[in-house]
């Protein structure tokens, strides 16, 4: 009972300092290969506290995100997001190269 209390804690403190710094460039400066790397450091953050506050926990952490549930999923996300930032850089080109042909530049 302690021990869930102390990861819910953990969670919180964690998420709420970490956010704000993964969240701090803009939308347009951001390189397609750092939208899928958010969610790794999103999860190694996780970890790391976890890990300080109960060491067990964090070895359950550990050993739930090698299941094979998690890594089809994980692969999945990673492979749609993928497709979907490959698209949006062609909308962007696409969207640039119309302004530039009714400006004339």
């Amino acid at each position: 009972m302690l021990q869930s209390r102390a990861l819910v804690i953990a969670l919180i403190l964690l998420l709420g300092t970490t956010l704000p710094e993964v969240q701090s460039k803009s939308v347009f400066e951001r390189d397609r290969r750092d939208w899928l790397v958010i969610p790794d450091k999103i999860a190694a953050y996780i970890y790391e506290a976890v890990n300080k506050v109960s060491p067990k926990a964090g070895q359950f952490l550990v050993d739930a995100s090698q299941t094979q549930v998690v890594v089809v999923t994980r692969n999945f996300i990673i492979r749609e997001t993928t497709k979907i930032s490959i698209l949006a850089e062609q909308l962007v080109e696409k969207i640039k190269n119309l302004y530039t042909k009714i400006l004339g530049y």
